[in-house]
């Protein structure tokens, strides 16, 4: 049955509750992207085997693949969402969830449809290995692997990311404006393998888009010195060379100032925050709707 407008305006209520109470934004985004990311475009077979957002992250063995550590958490937390609306799918509530985050961080509004269908079992989801690396195998001195639905496998940062995201039918505007959403959260070396056990800024006091100071779990590294406030200073820090030490630096966020055609958006996004709340829009939503199937076919908007 596809959700109501009324229903989905509920779970919308519901989820922005839990964000500003939880100031949980960020992790819901992770959820949604980690979702959708495993979407490869040129694979064949009937739905939902080629991936991407259709909830299928919230079975094992998925949400056990270790570039999802921790997100169990999230899952846990919007339950009572899919509880009080179960019209309204995992697959829509997770991708609901990271549009409000980037809403409520004071980021762009994102043109969102709804009325995904939900994978139902385990044998849907998809083999691990499609979502990206931060920084090189310290080993092997390469991103990536031979996992996934096709190798990602790079000794350039610049590499690996493409293998992955244009895999997904993204183009290199969408990596860099993706990558703005480092703008947020924060990287945990018990998750990632990434970043400090807590640096100044993820211990000492953050505010908030709306004004108030959050109340938040201490530690973990973050890329910016407000990470839970959506702008353009990702692209400022990235850039900066006499960054805070502090802030977290990886090999995939320094090469988009450095690959020749990654450079001009993360310049362009650097100087300009609406281009980059623009592009960001457009490369969000399309990466919502990565392997989804709607019912009814043409989505359903609030």
């Amino acid at each position: 049955m596809a959700p109501t407008t009324e229903e989905l305006l509920k779970a919308q209520k519901l989820i922005d509750d839990i964000i500003l109470e939880k100031n949980c934004g960020p992790i819901f985004v992770r959820l949604a992207w980690h979702d959708s990311g495993t979407f490869d475009k040129d694979v064949q077979g009937e739905w939902p085997a080629a991936g991407g957002a259709n909830g299928s992250i919230r079975f094992a063995p998925e949400i056990n693949h270790g570039a999802n550590a921790g997100l169990i958490n999230a899952v846990k937390l919007l339950e009572p969402v899919k509880e009080a609306c179960p019209t309204v799918s995992y697959a829509d509530i997770f991708q609901m969830s990271s549009a409000r985050a980037i809403a409520l961080a004071g980021g762009p509004a994102i043109d969102m449809k709804y009325g995904r269908l939900d994978t139902s079992a385990p044998e849907q989801c998809p083999p691990e290995g499609n979502l990206p690396d931060g920084n090189a195998n310290p080993e092997t001195q390469e991103f990536g692997g031979a996992g996934g639905t096709k190798p990602t496998v790079s000794k350039s940062a610049e590499g690996h990311l493409r293998a992955v995201f244009h895999r997904m039918g993204l183009s290199d505007e969408d990596i860099v404006a993706l990558s703005g959403a480092h703008t947020l959260g924060r990287a945990y070396k018990d998750r990632s393998g990434e970043g400090a056990e807590s640096t100044k800024f993820t211990t000492g006091p953050q505010t908030r888009a709306d004004g108030t100071e959050a109340n938040y779990k201490k530690g973990g590294s973050s890329w910016t010195t407000n990470f839970l406030q959506f702008d353009n200073s990702y692209f400022k820090i990235m850039s900066d060379e006499s960054a805070d030490p502090e802030l977290l630096k990886l090999a995939t966020d320094k090469i988009i100032f450095v690959d020749p055609d990654f450079k001009p958006f993360a310049e362009k996004f650097r100087d300009d925050q609406d281009a980059f709340f623009q592009s960001y829009a457009a490369a969000h939503k399309k990466l919502s709707e990565l392997g989804s199937k709607f019912e009814p076919a043409e989505g359903i908007k609030l």
